[in-house]
C-alpha cells in the first residue's frame, strides 16, 4: 500500500529554486528602492522584461514616482510607502516587509545598471524563445486556411526579434554556439511519397517541365530514392539528353541510385503519369519542404534558448544561421508561386530617342505649294 501524504508536512521544498536572473530582478529593485536616483541609470528595460508579475508591478511603480530627495528618503519611508500602494494597485500579496527583503537582496546599488542588462539578456531570450515556439505550432496547424503564408509571417516575426535583440547586444567578438544534436522533422508519409510518385512520373513525360523546375532541389523529397530520381532527371535535362523512363532508370544506375528497386519497379514508377501539370505536385512538394524547414528551424532555435550556456550573442549568431537555411526554401517558394513576368527584370519601356544618322548626300525635294 503506497504511503499517505501527510497534509501538514510542507511541500514548498519540492518547488524548483529560483533561476539566476530571479536574483537579479531582486538586486535591482532592492537598489532602486534603496538608492531611487539609481533609475537614471536604468536604460532600455521596462515592467515586461520581469519574470513575476510582482516584480513587474514593483518596477513600474518605481517608474511612475518622481524619485524622493536622498536625505529626506534616508530619514522616513514614505516614497516606499507609495511605491507599495501603487504596485498594490496591480498585483496582490505584496508587503512592506518583502520591499525590506529586497533592499537586503542587494549586494551592491551601484551595480544596478549590471542588474538590469542580466534582466534584458533573459528578456530577450525569452521573446525568442516565444517567437520560436510560435513559429513551430504554425507549421502543425492544419485548420489554417493560408497556413505557408501564416508560417511566413510568424518566421518574419522572428527575425524582428533576433534584429531587435541584435541591435540592443552588439556583436562582438565570442566563441560561436554549440552544434545542438536536432533531428530534422520530416513528414515521409503515405501522402508525400504519392505526390513525389506523381511529379516524377509527369515529370518523366513532360520533360520541358524539368527545366522550368529549378525551385525544387531534391533535398525537398521526403525519400531518398525520389531525390536521387529527381537528381537524375534535372541532370539529363542540363545536359540535353532525351529524357524517358529507360534514359532515366540508366541514369540511376550510373549513380548508384537505385538501390535496392528492381528496375521493373523504377520503370513503372516513371511510367505512371496523371493528368496534372507536374508544377503542381512541385509546388506540393516544395511547401512541405518549406513547412519542414521551418518547424526545424523553430526546434534550433528553441532548443538553443533553452541552453543557459548559450550566450546572447551566441543566441543571435545560431538563430541567424538557422533562418538562413528557411529563407533560401522561401526565395525558391517565391519563384515556384510566382507568375514568370512578375519574377523578370523590370525593363525601361521608354524608348529611347532614334540616333543621329548620317547628314544626307542629296537635297530633300522641293514642296510644290498649289496656287
Amino acid at each position: 500500500m503506497p504511503p499517505t501524504p501527510d497534509p501538514v508536512e510542507d511541500d514548498l521544498d519540492t518547488l524548483p529554486p529560483p533561476p539566476p536572473v530571479f536574483h537579479a530582478e531582486q538586486a535591482l529593485l532592492g537598489a532602486l528602492l534603496l538608492e531611487p536616483h539609481r533609475g537614471a541609470q536604468i536604460k532600455g528595460i521596462t515592467a515586461g522584461a520581469f519574470s513575476t508579475a510582482a516584480h513587474a508591478a514593483l518596477f513600474a511603480a518605481i517608474r511612475s514616482l518622481p524619485a524622493p530627495d536622498p536625505a529626506q528618503h534616508s530619514r522616513n519611508t514614505a516614497w516606499l510607502n507609495q511605491v507599495l500602494a501603487a504596485a498594490g494597485e496591480q498585483t496582490r500579496g505584496l508587503t512592506t516587509a518583502y520591499l525590506h527583503h529586497l533592499i537586503q537582496c542587494c549586494p551592491q546599488p551601484r551595480h544596478a545598471p549590471a542588474y538590469a542588462r542580466i534582466i534584458e539578456e533573459e528578456h530577450s531570450r525569452r521573446l525568442l524563445r516565444g517567437a520560436a515556439h510560435r513559429l513551430i505550432q504554425t507549421t502543425l496547424d492544419t485548420s489554417l486556411p493560408h497556413r505557408v503564408a501564416t508560417t511566413l509571417a510568424e518566421a518574419g516575426a522572428l527575425t524582428t526579434v533576433v534584429d531587435d535583440i541584435a541591435t540592443r547586444f552588439p556583436t562582438r567578438s565570442g566563441s560561436l554556439p554549440r552544434a545542438l544534436a536536432t533531428t530534422p522533422v520530416t513528414t515521409r508519409d503515405e501522402e508525400a511519397g504519392e505526390e513525389e510518385q506523381l511529379l516524377l512520373a509527369t515529370a518523366t513525360a513532360r520533360p520541358g517541365s524539368v527545366e522550368r523546375m529549378r525551385w525544387l532541389v531534391p533535398g525537398d523529397f521526403t525519400h531518398p530514392l525520389h531525390a536521387g530520381l529527381w537528381q537524375c532527371l534535372t541532370t539529363l535535362s542540363r545536359r540535353g539528353t532525351p529524357i524517358d523512363p529507360v534514359t532515366v532508370l540508366w541514369e540511376a544506375q550510373c549513380h548508384d541510385i537505385a538501390g535496392t528497386a528492381e528496375p521493373r519497379e523504377l520503370l513503372g514508377l516513371l511510367s505512371d503519369p496523371d493528368g496534372c501539370d507536374p508544377d503542381y505536385w512541385g509546388e506540393q512538394i516544395l511547401q512541405r519542404s518549406l513547412l519542414t524547414t521551418a518547424h526545424h528551424t523553430g526546434r534550433r532555435i528553441e532548443m538553443l534558448t533553452d541552453d543557459p550556456a548559450t550566450t546572447t550573442y551566441q543566441l543571435v549568431v545560431g538563430a541567424r544561421r538557422a533562418l538562413a537555411d528557411l529563407s533560401a526554401v522561401r526565395v525558391r517558394w517565391h519563384h515556384a508561386t510566382t507568375p514568370p513576368q512578375a519574377n523578370a527584370p523590370a525593363h525601361n519601356r521608354i524608348s529611347a530617342p532614334p540616333r543621329a544618322g548620317p547628314p544626307p548626300t542629296t537635297a530633300p525635294p522641293a514642296v510644290r505649294i498649289p496656287r
